[in-house]
């Protein structure tokens, strides 16, 4: 797989996987019986949307209503900028002008549209548009490390284990969204992961249950649609749908979730004609202009994406781009450092997170979306030898917009040094607790661990940041 770069001489597009698995309706006979349930179920109407039925029932339960779910809600959906690798608050949005040159960094604050605001020179299009957006620089990531799973679950005790993807079972935020809020429109998938690699940015159910994970965004762009050779007008043939379902309801006595199963197969077939699924992720049905102001590179393509996917009813978007896209140590390593790392990332950044705000306002949904930028952590204060800045806990700015919340302002604040929090410690809990109640859900509420136990979806003394409203 290529990476990603924020740098317009290296941005590409999402990825596509290249090469249909179901070139032929029905496999060789050599490999599964034609016919057969373990034919119908791998290869039937949900092969045809390009997904296995497991992942088209797993968004079939994420579609019903959950006890936690309170009717009012601020945001109906959800989209989380992933910045993987940890941004430097020092060069983004909580410069030091006055501190020496070594924390400083080779940046210069600029003042804007909002009085007293100041954030990085490169980044003039968020500055025109602070209005829009809220600043909270006292964001505490101290049991945070370099996997997405303590902010993307929004509790400090979801960690890395071994299997580096764990994360002590805790659920992500767009998990407990498709829980407990489920999407917005019957047939959609409640939680979408637009990222380059899963496993590292983008952060999944745990023990919630393997029915409430991400769909693979970047996998279903492309892959939606008929396979080789076989038209509409043959699947709408009675004969053939009938004989398809009654294979099907024969076997419906031998597993207890079976009897269903030809319900959410038909719920697939229909999937596939009406093209809702399909239309979602086809951007280029976007007219060339739209496209254009997004932008050709991977984070523009896949902010229209995320945008696309708001207006078809998808509840939580996470997105991120190459792993570690954002870990500037310095120019001995892959991302180089601040200067001729991050500095040409800065831009097209820039450019697409405020072209998505723009155009989710214009089109009447920023009230209703919640825009959150973040890492997993911050920047050390100090630069290093190689134009760099090392791994840094203890605290990292982040951005949020839309879903109620009041641009325009700062919340918190860092010692002179940009590396202690001095004011408004806030944590993943509070994050989390903030992002489920827009979105009618509980924070107060629980979920419930293999063994029956019930477990806190925000943990500790945390609640909704009331600043963001």
């Amino acid at each position: 797989m290529s990476q990603s770069d924020f740098s317009p001489e290296n941005a590409h597009g999402i990825h596509h996987q290249s090469g249909s698995s179901f070139a032929s309706f029905a496999p060789g006979s050599d490999l599964i019986r034609s016919g057969s349930r373990r034919w119908f179920l791998q290869t039937g109407m949900a092969g045809l949307a390009g997904l296995s039925l497991p992942e088209l029932l797993r968004q079939k339960a994420q579609a019903a209503p959950q006890a936690q779910t309170s009717q009012k809600f601020q945001a109906k959906s959800v989209i989380m900028i992933w910045l993987s690798g940890g941004p430097s608050q020092l060069d983004t949005w909580d410069l030091k002008p006055q501190a020496p040159k070594e924390i400083r960094g080779p940046f210069n604050p600029i003042q804007t549209s909002v009085s007293g605001i100041e954030i990085c020179e490169h980044l003039p299009k968020q500055a025109a548009m602070m209005d829009k957006f809220a600043i909270i620089r006292s964001m505490d990531a101290t049991a945070s490390n370099h996997t997405p799973t303590t902010f993307q679950a929004a509790n400090p005790k979801s960690r890395r284990t071994n299997d580096n993807r764990d994360g002590g079972g805790y659920p992500s935020m767009g998990s407990v969204a498709a829980k407990f809020r489920g999407p917005n429109v019957p047939g959609m998938p409640g939680f979408v992961a637009l990222a380059d690699s899963m496993v590292s940015d983008i952060y999944g159910a745990g023990h919630l249950g393997h029915r409430y994970e991400p769909l693979d965004g970047v996998k279903a762009a492309g892959k939606f649609g008929m396979p080789n050779g076989v038209s509409s007008s043959r699947l709408t043939s009675r004969d053939e749908l009938r004989r398809q379902f009654d294979q099907l309801r024969k076997h419906a006595d031998l597993s207890p979730d079976l009897s269903l199963q030809d319900r959410y197969v038909q719920e697939a077939y229909d999937m596939v004609l009406s093209g809702n699924v399909a239309k979602a992720f086809d951007v280029s049905k976007e007219p060339q202009k739209i496209r254009d102001q997004y932008g050709a590179h991977s984070f523009g393509r896949k902010s229209l994406l995320a945008r696309r996917l708001v207006e078809a009813g998808v509840t939580f978007i996470t997105m991120s781009d190459a792993w570690g896209h954002w870990d500037h140590h310095g120019d001995e390593v892959k991302w180089g450092g601040i200067t001729k790392g991050l500095k040409p990332m800065l831009p097209v950044f820039d450019h697409g997170i405020t072209t998505l705000v723009s155009d989710l306002e214009e089109r009447g949904l920023l009230d209703s979306t919640l825009v959150l930028v973040l890492g997993e952590f911050g920047r050390g204060p100090v630069i290093t030898k190689t134009d760099g800045r090392g791994h840094w806990t203890p605290v990292m700015s982040m951005l949020a917009a839309g879903a109620g919340v009041p641009g325009g302002q700062v919340i918190g604040a860092t010692d002179r040094r940009g590396g202690e929090i001095a004011e408004r410690r806030l944590g993943p809990g509070d994050l989390g607790a903030t992002v489920f109640k827009k979105l009618g859900i509980d924070p107060y509420g629980h979920w419930i661990k293999p063994g029956g136990r019930p477990t806190p979806l925000v943990e500790g003394p945390s609640g909704p940041i009331a600043e963001l409203g």
